[in-house]
């Protein structure tokens, strides 16, 4: 121990008289190792922390899987009692549904996240509140008005009270009992992002309405589940497949031509799934600016070992050991890194503060991103391997040397360091490659972003205000209340300064929110039928305008389109050429539901443009439009006008003033309608769009990052190793010169060394990028992995930053006086 504390002793005090390359090398680590901790961060908290349920990797989603191209399970609300009583595989089985709530009362109206479930949900993720209790089985029969509200709602809307239990809320303008808080981070059904987290939990409490026939074709119910002890996935999801089997035989006519097959995922991965490629590969690019940083920092440790060269071999003529001298070396490595990695952990809590703002919201489990006692370990360890790695190398290649050589150099003399010039190149060569890598990666990154950008979205977004909307179903149980409302605020914005146009939809192009809906297309027989589906929207007013969405022809919705005229849709473009392919659809008919249900014919009236459902590299998919006035056509002849769900939608406003200057007039026109309603997303369209494209700009940006990090670490090295190549030349250099040579010359035989090691970099460099193209292909929209522009923007980039990293010393070399020089020979 005291020979350890010795050396450390040592190496502080060789490391004071050189602060500037101290300095630099923990800069240097300290970028390195705090990116490396930064985005290890996010691996452990969104991949490897475990979930905050009890053995969480026995949880599951279970139910019927169709062809809808949704990921999660789901079951009608009939389905619920038979795979409850019915399967073998699980311990235990509850239900849920997705929803959301208006609060209001005594603070402000909002409206929040939600969730229905069974009493068995909780016992099956094994959590317990915190404050009060759960619902029981009893009181969710019963229909009891209960309420079990999440800890954050429960410190931002009443600040921790614990007097709260028995107390009330409104919910949907109707009274619930509070009954429960849950803890801190307990999240369910688990949302990716932060801004959708459910809120509160109140009873699945199944209405006879849900349980009717009508609401047999709504696969909007799920099921978690917790495995028994030794079955494995494939076991559970036949044990599900033999229910849904079961289910399916006992569908009835109007359900026939649906084929369900059972299904069983793992909650972890349903939730991860969609990320884990992206944090892979960011974690594999942060690597490799870790690798530059360490070649960088080897590099400087070689010129201190060269440098310290003559100190060494007098030292071991003396009688000191290699050990000895490796060991003070690996200690001032380790001081080094230590310090990087202290840095590096203020830099990382820095970058994860700031990046927890900016992350999509596509990415789940963002609060539980956060530098805990495992980041930290994982900064020290990588810390100590970066030390010895980088301090060993230089010693060793210090140490292999001619003793009597090594003693017969002076100070005049650069000879016998010439030996180790190609392991100081090649630490170069391999930065210039790696760097090019990355330089390749975000080069193909930036045209794919450019590319998306570029896409049209088929419709307007400039200057439109949207705001959404749900309206409680006490205060609005009927097709005519809500078409009251929707009137009303239509009316509210008819010849109001700057309003150009005004209209309601139940959905926004572009947004990722839409609902799908099988169809039949009049004249194709039962047994030619094939289950397929298209995005439905309905709207009202003047959306089409009002989103400058194109009509190419027919006509649009108006206001004769109500519930007593004949039944009407507007289809896209695509929609139309795959229902009548060369064929005019204008006065064909169509009707939602397979042949077997009994619903309404409506007649396509318009064809419009193709408008982007989610994000715009998307490619376009089918999608049809129906009037709101006529809710015959998704509801059925059997509909009696009474709504069983909420009624929801976006208010979409077109003006000739910026969106933003908008926002008071569409919410006090909402107020004025309805005091008590709570509208949610006010924002201009462009944000909406903004918001679909955050992925990828996230991806996008953080490439980059490392790339540009990776390029000027890279320029670092080549400019210390030129640098330090003509402080050994000097006397040759001298020679030269006053032999003749031009100083044009000797700043080109420089600029020309710098330019060999880029060119041979670049050559490693660009075969790397080809092995890893498959690798970034799925992430790229409109351009190749392989693209020649961005391989050979990559490499100009590269060669130019060699030669401004050249520049100086080459300047220096030329500016040089040959008489000092040839002084010290």
């Amino acid at each position: 121990m005291y020979a350890i504390l010795q050396n450390f002793r040592l190496a502080l005090r060789q490391l004071r008289k050189g602060p500037g390359f101290a300095v630099t090398v923990v800069l240097t680590l300290a970028l390195g190792i705090g990116a490396t901790t930064a985005i290890f961060s996010l691996v452990e908290g969104i991949l490897l922390r475990p979930l905050p349920f009890k053995d969480a990797d026995q949880l599951v989603l279970l139910g019927d899987h169709l062809a809808t191209g949704y990921n999660t399970p789901g079951v009608t609300a009939r389905e619920i009692e038979t795979y409850v009583g019915a399967t073998h595989a699980f311990s235990s089985m509850g239900a849920y549904t997705s929803g959301g709530y208006e609060v209001s009362g005594s603070a402000t109206p909002e409206r929040v996240s939600a969730a229905r479930l069974n009493a068995s949900v909780f016992s099956t993720l094994g959590v317990h509140p915190v404050l009060g209790r759960v619902f029981t089985g009893q009181e969710e029969d019963a229909h009891q008005p209960l309420v079990v509200l999440s800890y954050a709602l429960w410190l931002n809307r009443y600040h921790r009270d614990r007097n709260i239990l028995g107390g009330s809320i409104v919910l949907d303008r109707r009274l619930y009992t509070i009954i429960g808080v849950m803890p801190r981070g307990f999240e369910f059904p688990l949302q990716p992002g932060h801004l959708d987290q459910v809120q509160l939990w109140v009873p699945l409490s199944l209405t006879p309405d849900e349980l009717a026939d009508q609401s047999l074709g709504f696969w909007g119910y799920h099921l978690v589940g917790r495995l028994k002890d030794g079955v494995t996935i494939p076991q559970a999801v036949q044990d599900t497949d033999r229910v849904a089997q079961q289910i399916m035989r006992n569908f009835p006519a109007s359900l026939s031509a649906i084929h369900i097959t059972g299904d069983v995922k793992l909650v972890r991965e349903l939730l991860i799934a969609d990320v884990r490629p992206l944090l892979r590969t960011l974690f594999l690019a942060v690597a490799v600016v870790l690798l530059i940083a360490c070649a960088n920092v080897a590099g400087l440790l070689l010129v201190r070992a060269i440098r310290r060269r003559r100190e060494y071999a007098v030292r071991l003529a003396l009688g000191a050991r290699s050990s000895t001298i490796l060991g003070e070396s690996v200690s001032e490595g380790l001081l080094l890194s230590i310090s990087g990695g202290l840095l590096g952990l203020v830099f990382a809590a820095g970058v994860i503060r700031t990046a927890l703002h900016l992350l999509p919201e596509s990415m789940p489990r963002v609060d539980s991103v956060t530098i805990d006692a495992g980041v930290i370990v994982f900064a020290l360890v990588t810390a100590l391997a970066t030390g010895v790695l980088c301090s060993l190398a230089p010693a060793f290649a210090a140490l292999q040397t001619n003793l009597t050589e090594s003693l017969k150099e002076g100070v005049r003399s650069g000879t016998g360091t010439s030996s180790h010039s190609w392991l100081r190149s090649a630490l170069v060569v391999s930065e210039i490659a790696i760097a090019l890598v990355l330089l390749t990666v975000a080069g193909a990154f930036l045209r794919s972003f450019q590319k998306m950008r570029a896409v049209d979205p088929g419709f307007r977004p400039d200057h439109v205000l949207v705001g959404s909307f749900t309206l409680p179903l006490n205060h609005y149980p009927t097709e005519a209340s809500v078409d009251v409302f929707r009137h009303s605020v239509i009316d509210q914005f008819s010849g109001k300064p700057g309003v150009i146009a005004a209209g309601i939809a139940d959905s926004l192009p572009a947004s990722g929110v839409s609902r799908g809906s099988a169809y039949t297309v009049e004249g194709v027989p039962i047994s030619r039928w094939k289950l397929q589906f298209a995005s439905l929207a309905t709207v009202y007013g003047d959306y089409f305008r009002t989103m400058r969405i194109p009509l190419l022809e027919g006509r649009y919705f108006t206001l004769n389109d109500n519930a007593d005229a004949p039944p009407v849709v507007i289809m896209n473009q695509s929609m139309a050429k795959h229902c009548w392919p060369g064929q005019e659809a204008i006065g064909k008919r169509i009707h939602v539901g397979n042949p077997k249900r009994t619903y309404p014919w409506a007649t396509v009236v318009g064809i419009v443009a193709d408008t982007k459902i989610g994000s715009l590299d998307e490619p376009s998919a089918d999608q049809w439009y129906a009037p709101m006035q006529q809710p015959a056509i998704l509801n059925g002849p059997e509909a009696t006008g009474t709504l069983t769900d909420p009624s929801t939608g976006y208010i979409t406003l077109r003006s000739a003033l910026p969106p933003e200057q908008m926002r008071q007039t569409l919410l006090s026109a909402v107020s004025g309608i309805d005091p008590l309603l709570a509208l949610q997303q006010v924002q201009p369209m462009d944000d909406v769009i903004s918001n679909v494209e955050a992925p990828r700009r996230f991806n996008t940006t953080l490439i980059t990052a490392f790339a540009t990090g990776a390029l000027l670490l890279s320029i670092t090295g080549i400019y210390a190793v030129v640098a330090f190549s003509v402080s050994l030349r000097t006397q040759e250099i001298a020679i030269r010169m006053v032999l003749g040579a031009q100083r044009t010359r000797i700043a080109r035989l420089v600029l020309i060394s710098g330019a060999k090691m880029a060119l041979i970099g670049c050559g490693i460099g660009l075969v790397c990028s080809l092995a890893i193209s498959r690798m970034i292909s799925s992430f790229l929209f409109g351009v190749s992995a392989t693209d020649p522009l961005v391989y050979f923007a990559a490499v100009v980039i590269m060669m130019l930053m060699a030669l401004v990293a050249s520049a100086l010393p080459a300047k220096r070399a030329a500016s040089a006086e040959p008489i000092d020089a040839l002084r010290s020979i």
